[in-house]
């Protein structure tokens, strides 16, 4: 983050220093020596300096300080020479490594999963397409109850496939061998949304342990938080002390925060009873059955209980068909781990390891078996108790960072209408 000042004499280079602009890029041999100025200890006095790239002054994008993040959105190949986008990407980095330092020291495996699938884990339908076949000659079945559609026996897989919108089922797999596994890669939801929370690309970090149940993977999810925090706490505190300086006025504090309190774990039930009985007026309204939104999830936290929230035992309708069914017939072992300023961070369930219910609900749903035959099987053969958690990277990029937009901490943000660079 800090800068470093060369002193030249103008005479001896006055020829080079004509192309010494904002942007060029120079190599500069001299002495470091104690600084005569004010504002830093040392200085290179300067003995050779060579230019190994100009950048015009006339079109060269970044002359001034104070570009708009929205601005720099539009030139996302230059932005990361900026000093905020050079703090955010090395928090990101900072946070990769401590993702896998984490799982590590505790025993999980990294297990990569798909990126090609032709299962959609959540069931949302909003996936992008993969496919070989000539879009302006597409072959369609000729004949049977398919007449018309199209034949994807002929695309590359024999089938209609997707990029992935998650890992999770194929962590589930690896967790009935391993034991503990974790996933941290690109995933993909063709959402047509222009949201400052939503990606088209995006980065997701999940775990999947066999014998863990709900209370085990609360643990789970509220240490590695706080793993987290902590080490970009103490180990990017320069660039947090400038984002808090530059954009977010307390972000420290609120990190800070986050590590000092547990988590209050809440039943589903009784929150929605809380933001009721609060008197406050949301947009939205907040009926039993009803999915949180992020304003009655920050009140939660913000106002209510004053720390990060787990809100557990969701109604089954509004959940995903996986997740283990409650005796009650009603909710699942479902979680969400809430934080101040930006709602949910985490998602999560214990998983559905009965075999019969989770067939049943597979039909409710209408879901094809036959297509989740594999994912049957785990249930089949020496099924266990098992459960994860989904944590966005980006989501949590935001937080740690205190940017208000998901685009401002992915180098180069994928969105409706958006795949420059």
């Amino acid at each position: 983050m800090a800068n470093i000042q060369v002193v030249a004499d103008p005479v001896q280079f006055e020829e080079v220093l004509k192309s010494v602009t904002t942007g060029a890029c120079l190599r500069v041999t001299g002495r470091l020596v104690a600084s005569q100025g004010e504002g830093q200890g040392v200085e290179v006095q300067a003995s050779e300096i060579e230019v190994y790239g100009t950048a015009d002054p006339e079109t060269y994008p970044l002359q001034k300080k104070g570009h708009s993040l929205e601005f720099l959105r539009e030139i996302a190949h230059l932005r990361p020479r900026t000093n905020t986008f050079g703090a955010v990407l090395r928090i990101r980095h900072a946070m990769a490594f401590a993702i896998h330092n984490y799982f590590n020291d505790r025993g999980f495996y990294y297990l990569h999963t798909p990126l090609i699938t032709a299962s959609d884990c959540e069931g949302a339908g909003a996936m992008f397409q993969v496919t070989t076949l000539d879009l302006n000659n597409v072959p369609h079945v000729e004949d049977g109850p398919q007449k018309g559609a199209i034949d994807y026996t002929q695309d590359f897989f024999g089938r209609s496939t997707a990029l992935t919108v998650s890992g999770q089922l194929e962590g589930e797999l690896g967790a009935m061998s391993l034991g503990r596994i974790y996933t941290f890669g690109p995933t993909f939801r063709a959402e047509n949304s222009n949201t400052p929370r939503h990606l088209s690309e995006f980065w997701m970090i999940e775990p999947e342990m066999a014998f863990y149940e709900l209370n085990d993977n609360m643990d789970l999810a509220e240490d590695f938080l706080k793993y987290l925090i902590g080490y970009a706490l103490e180990h990017c505190r320069e660039d947090l002390e400038f984002m808090d300086k530059m954009w977010d006025e307390g972000l420290i504090e609120r990190l800070d925060f986050v590590l000092a309190n547990d988590f209050q774990r809440l039943d589903y039930t009784e929150g929605v009873e809380i933001l009721k009985a609060s008197g406050k007026k949301f947009e939205f309204p907040c009926e039993w059955g009803n999915d949180l939104q992020s304003e009655h999830e920050r009140y939660l936290v913000e106002e209510h209980f004053k720390r990060p929230v787990i809100l557990v035992n969701y109604p089954k309708e509004i959940k995903s068909f996986y997740m283990k069914q409650n005796d009650d017939g009603r909710t699942v072992r479902a979680m969400d781990v809430l934080f101040p300023k930006i709602g949910e961070i985490i998602g999560g369930s214990e998983r559905e390891a009965d075999y019969t219910k989770l067939v049943a609900r597979m039909d409710e749903l209408g879901m094809n078996k036959e297509e989740m035959w594999w994912y049957l099987d785990t249930r089949r053969f020496g099924t266990a108790p098992h459960s994860g958690f989904g944590l966005g990277f980006e989501r949590l990029l935001m937080f740690v960072t205190g940017m208000a937009n998901v685009r401002d901490v992915i180098p180069f943000p994928r969105t409706p209408k958006n795949a420059d660079f």
